[in-house]
């Protein structure tokens, strides 16, 4: 095992913290330990995105595994979007998207502010402006779509590092 330095996010610094080398597998196969609990995981994702354009899924995942530091599921994703044909440029720019917001449309836009509000709900809640922006590009079978995939990435990050995952070991 190695000790990391402390890492400064944009809330936040964190303590040190121990993590396994690349040579260590993930502490625990989440799948195979809960099946359950996986497989019903694996379900509210496929029911949150059933309705919302794979483009903006992918997005949306993208942002909150950036926004919660999950190399796992990011690398996930941005592998699945450029296979599904997203480009570089607009992959490059989901991490900063408030100062790159011309490379996305409105809908787009509204998706990621909400994304960031619920990824970091404890910060201050949902604001009402930003779910209004996001009930305006969004009927409300949508917007409840949207949440739930909100919430199942935000689930699938914490699975993934607090088990340990290792970024490009998927088996997609």
């Amino acid at each position: 095992m190695t000790t990391t330095e402390s890492k400064t996010n944009d809330r936040t610094t964190a303590p040190a913290t121990t993590v396994r080398s690349n040579e260590d597998t993930a502490r625990l196969d989440f799948a195979k330990s809960a099946p359950k609990v996986f497989r019903a995981v694996i379900g509210l994702d496929a029911a949150a995105r059933a309705g919302l354009d794979p483009t903006l899924v992918e997005l949306v995942q993208i942002r909150a595994s950036h926004l919660n530091h999950c190399a796992y599921c990011l690398h996930m994703h941005t592998t699945d979007a450029r296979k599904a044909g997203e480009s570089e440029e607009r992959l490059h720019m989901v991490a900063v998207w408030h100062e790159a917001d011309h490379f996305f449309t409105d809908r787009e836009q509204a998706a990621l502010a909400l994304t960031d509000a619920v990824t970091r709900i404890g910060d201050a809640g949902v604001p009402d402006e930003v779910y209004d922006r996001a009930a305006a590009h969004f009927d409300e079978e949508e917007l409840a779509h949207l949440l739930a995939l909100i919430l199942t990435i935000n689930t699938w990050n914490r699975i993934a590092l607090s088990t340990a995952k290792r970024a490009g070991t998927d088996e997609r």
